[in-house]
């Protein structure tokens, strides 16, 4: 029996295929273990949205090689990275990796594991399915509060700047009721809050039911109390979904919105298919069904031919909507997309940093602004982890709006929901007193 050890790169799809590689292999009567000093098989799942992801890889990929000199250990790329350089790993002699995986071909991983340790040439599938959901696959999971759950996958967008829909495909969504017994085995196993994922959640559509009925039939099941989802379009935000949002006590009150830009011209440029003052309509018109909601965003700074007049479009509506949170990037090309192929990578590097800078500062700025006005409110807490990292005599959690909440802890334990008041706040988290707890 074979021993595997699985590192995970980017995003929480790719942390919810891990738990599904886990699975897949585990059928299959591999072991897993957490030391890559004991696996026969290291596999790394990668994202190879940003420049930097891919780097870090590679060198990844060399330092395990070093370490396991002399072994024979086999390596695999698998997700993103496999679809995006399938060239590049499989003929450049200076990427010592011995196969790779797509993210729709995880169910032929075992079988070119095996094949890896019979024959000197690098294995690999990274076919796209216009079909595959991995639905009737149940994922092998930690241990925690909260639970991923992957209602669709692919991505029908093709935003400019973006690989996904060339890494993972086209949108197909899961069956309703495939996702409502993952749900249900969830609840079982003490799970008490999950996150519905998908590239654009509110495309979602199955037989005639949209991301909406998915989220209320999830609130249906008994011992799920909340449930998050990430990430929608500001495009196509049906009054359905935020009517859900606003009025069922278990979805909620955060919508992390991607901007990606405040400028109509650059937006167009993207591919974002929303102008300026689009963006800032939805952002009133979720405030006004639902006051109380947290909103974050992902932004990119210095996209090719932003000039500063623009970038103070960005700066604009970030003043404007006041994010409780922000993440910011630089742009950076990614072969094979059409902003790298039609727009010359023209804002120097130095006026990104200058931008990024200064939307780092004035976001700052407003998360503490956003984070005090919760001084003096109740919240009920769901507990996370049983210290900080700061401190062993505190405990953390969240809140409903994903504010990270810090409180004394007087033996409280992971997944209990305690009733506290907020007594203090900085940029980034939430303190508070204990009332009660659940």
């Amino acid at each position: 029996m074979s021993k595997v050890y699985i590192e995970t790169y980017g995003c929480q799809m790719n942390e919810y295929d891990t738990e599904i590689v886990r699975a897949v292999l585990q059928q299959d009567r591999y072991d897993l273990t957490d030391s890559p000093a004991e696996a026969d098989v290291i596999l790394l799942n990668t994202c190879s949205v940003r420049e930097n992801a891919n780097r870090k890889v590679f060198g990844r990929v060399h330092t395990l090689r070093h370490e396991n000199n002399g072994r024979n250990v086999k390596i695999g790329i698998i997700g993103c990275m496999a679809t995006d350089f399938k060239q590049r790993l499989l003929d450049d002699p200076h990427v010592p990796v011995d196969f790779i995986v797509g993210p729709d071909s995880y169910k032929r991983l075992a079988g070119i594991i095996r094949d890896a340790f019979e024959n000197e040439e690098k294995g690999f599938d990274v076919k796209l399915s216009k079909h595959e959901t991995y639905e009737d696959i149940y994922p092998v999971r930690q241990s925690g509060v909260n639970a991923w759950i992957a209602v669709m996958r692919g991505c029908n967008n093709f935003c400019s700047f973006c690989v996904v829909p060339y890494t993972r495909g086209r949108e197909r969504s899961r069956s309703p009721l495939s996702v409502m017994n993952e749900a249900k085995k969830l609840a079982n196993e003490n799970f008490s809050q999950v996150t519905l994922l998908g590239q654009n959640v509110n495309s979602y559509s199955y037989d005639g039911k949209d991301f909406a009925y998915l989220l209320n039939k999830v609130s249906e099941i008994d011992g799920i109390e909340r449930i998050r989802f990430t990430s929608p379009h500001p495009k196509d935000f049906p009054d359905s979904l935020l009517n859900t949002v606003a009025e069922n006590p278990h979805v909620c009150k955060h919508i992390h919105l991607p901007l990606q830009a405040g400028n109509t011209r650059v937006l167009d440029m993207m591919r974002r298919t929303y102008t300026h003052e689009e963006y800032l309509d939805l952002v009133d018109r979720i405030r006004a069904k639902c006051p109380e909601i947290v909103l974050t965003t992902d932004i990119i700074v210095g996209f090719p031919s932003e000039i500063d007049k623009e970038f103070e479009d960005t700066v604009k509506i970030m003043q404007a909507v006041e994010f409780d949170s922000a993440f910011i990037f630089k742009y950076s090309e990614r072969d094979g997309t059409l902003a790298q192929k039609k727009y010359p990578n023209d804002v120097p590097e130095e006026k990104k940093t200058e931008r990024i800078m200064r939307l780092n500062e004035l976001q700052k700025e407003h998360s503490l602004k956003r984070n005090r006005a919760h001084i003096g409110r109740m919240f009920e807490v769901l507990i996370e982890q049983e210290q900080t990292k700061k401190s062993d005599t505190d405990i953390q959690g969240r809140n409903d709006g994903n504010k990270l909440v810090i409180i004394p802890n007087n033996g409280y334990h992971i997944g209990e929901f305690i009733q506290t008041e907020i007594t203090d706040a900085t940029a980034h988290v939430l303190k508070g007193k204990v009332i009660n707890h659940k």
